[in-house]
Order: C-alpha cells, then structure tokens, then sequence
C-alpha cells in the first residue's frame, strides 16, 4: 500500500490513523478503511505511481526466487498482488495474509481466475498475531503493508517467529528521497497531489490522506534498519527505488 519519515521517536510516537473522530484502534480503522476502498484500489494504486510499483514487486520476487523457496507468506496482501507474483517461484504453498476481507474478497477472485487456487491461499488474520507455527516459512514479504501495523515492533517479531532460520523476509515500503530536486517533488505530490486523486476517484475522502501521512512518519532506510536489527533480523540491507520513493529491505534469521 502507498505512501515515509521519522524522527528517532516516532515509531511509538506518530502512530497515525485514517480517521481522526473514531474511537476504533487503528487495526480495526486500517480494516474499515481497506474493506471500502477495495473495490477501485488495485487500479487507483497504478495511477498513483505511474506503474512504477508493478516493478519494484518484480525486484521483490527475484530476492525471493533466489532463495528457492517451497513456503511463502505475503503479510498485508490486500488484493493478492505480490502473492500471485509468488507463484513465478518454485512454491508449492503461498499464503496471502490480511486482516480486511473486502480486499482478500478481490484477491480471491484474482486467484481463481489464475487456476492458482492449489498453491495461493488468501487468510483473513491479524499479522501482529498471526495463526502460523514458529519457523514455519523459507520466505515472508510485505509490501507497502508495515506502516499499517498497529504496533510496529510486535508485528515485526511475529515475523521473525514464523520464519525459518535462514529464511529471507523481504519489505517493500515507501521512503522519502533525500535528493534535491525529488525530495521537493515528492513532499508536493504526496501532500496535494495524492489526496486529490484519492477523494477524486475513492468512495473514502480520508483514505488517501492517511496513506500520505502515514508514509510522511515512518522510520525508513537506517533508521528501519536498525529497528529490524533490535527485533532480531540479520543481514539487514536497505535498497533505495526509484530516487528513493521506496525502499526494498532484506532480512534474514
């Protein structure tokens, strides 16, 4: 999902959440939220970044087809994108997780019409307590999902349980370039231009607000790094996309 900046604190600090009047926590916001837009996100999201996110999910599926794995969970899987993407690996299971059914709903569906119901599962489930035994999958990827997370940390040692030692987690997320001049182009397109688009073309006005704000305070690059390494990950690399408007991290155990 779309749309990153932190200072040290922020993580605990600066959880942001789609709907400022609610008193639902920000788990059961993100699932509102998704549950509504699902039905014109996959198409809003190739507007929103000219494309460019069906090949950073290619650079994500060759991290992960390089460690020939059998088992693969995609955390976060929305409409089952990077899931189906998978299925180019010599898998024999793959497991899409998320905790809105609105989008597992489409993603079902894109599974079936790909004859890929064998080896795709779509879960519904939350990924900071995941229904999965310890080290149980040779790869876990998440992509634009872990700014979403509730409770960052937790989320990211429930990862760490369920993968296998050796195993390869892979995170595609947004960052914030730190280059003149894409940093000033970003900071304008994410704060004017998205949003636009979002209340434009979405059913939910806040729905893209919030995923421009909460890409605007998560921790990215080092500062992500080093919060992998604290939870436990080794050989933690952090590979800037695109002047650094993503950023593909891998992990290990």
């Amino acid at each position: 999902m779309y749309l990153c900046r932190a200072n040290q604190h922020s993580l605990m600090a600066q959880n942001v959440t789609p709907y400022k009047d609610s008193s639902l926590g920000k788990k059961e916001q993100v699932t509102q939220m998704f549950d509504t837009i699902s039905g014109n996100y996959d198409g809003l999201n190739r507007v929103i970044s000219f494309g460019i996110d069906v090949k950073w999910r290619k650079k994500v599926l060759r991290l992960v087809q390089a460690q020939n794995p059998d088992t693969v969970l995609d955390i976060a899987t929305g409409t089952g994108d990077l899931a189906i993407l998978m299925a180019k690996t010599n898998a024999t299971k793959i497991t899409g997780l998320d905790i809105s059914s609105g989008m597992l709903d489409v993603g079902k569906q894109k599974v079936k019409e790909r004859a890929l119901e064998n080896r795709i599962a779509m879960v519904l489930g939350d990924s900071e307590n995941m229904p999965f035994p310890d080290n149980h999958f040779d790869a876990i990827t998440v992509s634009f999902g872990i700014r979403n997370f509730e409770t960052l940390e937790k989320g990211l040692a429930e990862i760490l349980r369920v993968l296998k030692p050796n195993g390869i987690f892979v995170i595609l997320e947004t960052s914030v370039p730190e280059k003149t001049p894409f940093k000033q182009g970003y900071r304008l397109y994410t704060k004017n231009i998205l949003p636009l688009i979002g209340r434009l073309f979405s059913k939910d006005n806040v729905a893209y607000g919030y995923l421009s704000e909460s890409a605007a305070v998560f921790p990215y690059g080092e500062q992500l790094n080093n919060i992998l390494r604290k939870i436990g990950f080794t050989n933690v690399k952090a590979l800037p996309q695109t002047f650094g408007v993503a950023t593909i991290y891998t992990a290990s155990k």
